[in-house]
């Protein structure tokens, strides 16, 4: 006989006996070949059709070649013959898990552990079935069952541990997966498994070092090469993390995670084009990929695709109305100045995220009426950008602020340490600061509950890094939404959004699960101590024709649109020798402009393209060149439009719905140019064109802008600390009554001397 069960099997001599026949099937099937104890069982059933122990094998032997169907039928046969036989029952039961037949095979396994208690495998693979039915509490239970029955059974821990990760309980899982490891310490599924349960608790390094164990022992295991790529990645190593997806890929080409997760490092490492391509072959395998759909629609606003956007949008829209989760909420501000649109987008995005929110450990407590009292207001600020980021750059002034009399201040970073001189600000500016970003989630609620926190503020939003997961551990009372995303979170655990009468109005209320706050003057955290470069480049210098008026537009390419596009050529026709001046943040993006000019009927060398710079002060100082900002919609410029102010750039605004697309309104209302305010593409056109070709009306604006900068509250940053203030006093009273948070409106203060 073939020692592969390949090939002719050997046909048993006539002469032997059923007895001696099947000896010889059981032997075969022992030693692999599986076509000689299927000949063998059918020479025995020819002779005798209700043979038990024939039936019996022979489904066992179907099972191991995969013929499931053919198994079950055998199963049946046999248990007809012995209904009482437990482990046939639970080979039944085996056939139907792998049809995916959960509840019937589940129905076996109960019959067979009725007839044999004891019977482990039983309870094993009644375990797997119970998982797959999502009855996680009772799959653990049979895990247990078959651990007391079999303690040193390395399968049963290591499942064990998946269910345990699933409900959860990730440390356990963990203790489980290292159980499973001390039996068998070559198994690299427990490997793989421990690797994601060290990642879900943020331990990278420990979960990249426990996937590298499980591939030095299976060079080819795709799932944790998959894995191992996601770590990389979450530790900022992009081109690791690109070489771990492909090398995924190049076992499982059409896996289409690892084709979306290739597609986000690519973004990251500002290559879009390629992104797109993965994104769109992982949609071509999995169409209903959300996450491909949502990397795809980001990556076509992020390379100014215009016709692709305009095939797109509709199915955008369509799947949000829908209530898919299938955009990141960050992305679809650049498809839709519709607030509706956001809610929807928001909500379905958290849904799937956090499907169930979690009950916190304390949730019997009560937070005030003198059990939980501090002296001071605690207020920890959450973030994922306390490094060089535009975030970190308008509030670092108010945490330097805070009237340490009435507010402890606490930091509470998920941030890479960049090494920055911002970031070592930032870690001055605190009371405490709390480097969390190798911390759970759960362990950050637990860190921010045990330090009494009264105000938990997030920074982040839906931005890159977010970790909505802590604030829903609902780890403080009192959770705000602010700065760093303009729109709702559509999350239950979030009370408040900081915003101002302009770029959200109370009859907004409708599309915010937040209860709204306004500020007085503007919503954006700002200050007048920036660092200035000593001198302002010559136009040479920084790419510039040395004649010719200076439109432009720092804001991010995905903030461009085509109509504002359209705008914006019609100038540079009109305005003899302009030029625009934009960022280059990918090269792909920038060549799509330039073609997009040239289509305009614009010399494409008119388009100007600005490096990015490696200090603020210089790019503030290049900004002088400039005679006029001109804004996008239906994301406006934010960080961007406040810089242009501080450099005395004039910018000029159309003001859009939703929050995002009203920010540059808020900022210019609140240096004393509400006049640079248009509400229509036709005014916003009209106005540029009128300070392009009037120099001395753009020179009475931008004196007007140099009296107001220091004069209007756009950048006093001691009054913007003492109404943030007032507003988180006021949510702290609201608590401390006992009542529900609700919108209000914070009286305006005297000026600062």
């Amino acid at each position: 006989m073939n020692a592969d069960g390949d090939g002719e099997p050997q046909v048993p001599e006539v002469t032997l006996t059923l007895a001696e026949a099947l000896r010889q099937a059981v032997a075969a099937y022992e030693r692999g070949q599986l076509l000689d104890a299927e000949r063998l069982c059918g020479a025995i059933l020819g002779a005798e059709a209700d043979h038990f122990d024939a039936i019996r094998l022979l489904g066992v032997v179907q099972y191991r070649r995969g013929r499931r169907v053919e198994a079950l039928a055998s199963y049946d046969k046999a248990l007809a013959l012995a209904p009482d036989h437990a482990e046939t029952h639970s080979n039944r039961g085996n056939a139907l898990k792998d049809l995916r037949r959960f509840a019937e095979a589940l129905a076996s396994y109960d019959r067979a552990l009725a007839i044999a208690p004891d019977f482990a495998d039983a309870h094993y693979n009644r375990g797997v079935a119970l998982k797959e039915l999502k009855r996680l509490a009772e799959a653990l239970a049979s895990y247990d069952r078959a651990l007391a029955i079999r303690p040193a059974h390395a399968e049963t821990l290591n499942n064990r541990g998946n269910t345990l990760k699933e409900m959860g309980r990730v440390e356990e899982a963990l203790a489980s997966y290292d159980a499973a490891l001390a039996v068998r310490p070559a198994y690299a599924e427990a490997l793989n498994n421990r690797g994601a349960a060290l990642q879900a608790l943020k331990r990278a390094e420990e979960a990249l070092a426990s996937y590298d164990r499980a591939l030095a022992l299976a060079p080819g295991y795709a799932d944790a090469l998959y894995n191992r790529g996601v770590t990389l990645k979450e530790l900022r190593r992009l081109a690791d993390a690109l070489a771990s997806f492909e090398a995924t890929l190049a076992i499982r080409p059409d896996d289409p995670d690892a084709l979306t997760s290739r597609g986000n490092v690519l973004k990251e490492l500002q290559r879009p084009a390629e992104a797109l391509a993965s994104y769109q072959r992982a949609l071509a395998i999995a169409p209903d990929h959300a996450f491909a759909f949502s990397g795809l629609a980001d990556c076509t606003i992020k390379l100014c695709d215009w016709e692709r956007l305009a095939v797109l949008s509709g199915e955008v829209r369509r799947r949000v109305a829908a209530g898919e989760p299938v955009v990141f909420p960050l992305v679809m501000l650049g498809y839709a100045d519709d607030p509706a649109l956001h809610l929807a987008c928001a909500r379905s995005f958290i849904r799937n995220r956090i499907p169930a929110l979690p009950q916190p450990p304390w949730r019997g407590e009560t937070w005030h009426n003198g059990i939980w009292h501090n002296d001071r207001i605690k207020l920890a600020y959450l973030s994922a950008d306390f490094h060089q980021h535009p975030v970190a750059q308008l509030t670092a002034g108010l945490f330097e602020r805070h009237d340490r009399s009435r507010f402890e201040v606490i930091g509470i970073s998920t941030a890479p340490d960049d090494g920055s001189a911002l970031r070592a600000r930032l870690i001055r500016a605190f009371d405490r600061f709390h480097d969390v970003r190798e911390t759970a989630d759960q362990e950050i609620a637990r860190l921010l509950r045990d330090m009494r926190a009264d105000i938990v503020v997030d920074l982040t939003g839906y931005t890159m890094g977010c970790r909505p997961e802590i604030l829903s551990w609902r780890p403080a009372p009192i959770q705000v939404s602010y700065l760093g995303y303009p729109g709702t979170l559509g999350a239950d655990f979030v009370d408040y959004v900081i915003a101002d009468r302009i770029i959200l109005p109370f009859d907004q209320e409708a599309f915010y699960t937040e209860k709204i706050v306004h500020l007085p003057d503007t919503y954006q955290a700002n200050e007048s101590r920036r660092a200035d470069a000593a001198a302002t480049p010559s136009r040479r210098e920084a790419g510039l024709p040395d004649e010719g008026f200076v439109f432009c537009c720092f804001n991010n390419h995905l903030k461009i649109t085509a109509p504002v596009f359209d705008v914006w050529m019609r100038l540079l026709a009109a305005v003899d020798a302009s030029v625009l001046w934009l960022s280059e943040f990918n090269g792909a993006a920038a060549a799509n402009l330039t073609r997009a000019a040239a289509a305009r009927g614009v010399d494409p060398d008119r388009v100007v393209f600005a490096p990015r710079t490696e200090h603020l002060e210089d790019h503030l100082a290049r900004l002088r060149l400039a005679g006029l900002f001109l804004d996008t919609l239906p994301y406006n410029a934010h960080t961007t439009a406040s810089d242009a102010l501080w450099a005395g750039v004039p910018v000029l605004t159309c003001r859009g719905t939703a929050f995002a697309g009203r920010v540059a309104a808020s900022l210019l209302d609140a240096v004393g140019l509400p006049d640079l305010v248009t509400t229509s593409l036709a005014d916003y056109e009209a106005l540029a064109l009128r300070l392009a070709t009037d120099p001395r009306l753009l020179a009475a604006l931008k004196v007007r802008l140099e009296h107001n900068r220091l004069r209007f509250p756009l950048f006093d940053g001691d009054r913007f600390r003492r109404h943030i203030e007032a507003a988180y006093t006021t949510m702290w009273q609201i608590w401390q009554r006992g009542e529900p948070p609700r919108s209000f409106a914070v009286a305006p203060l005297p000026r600062s001397a």
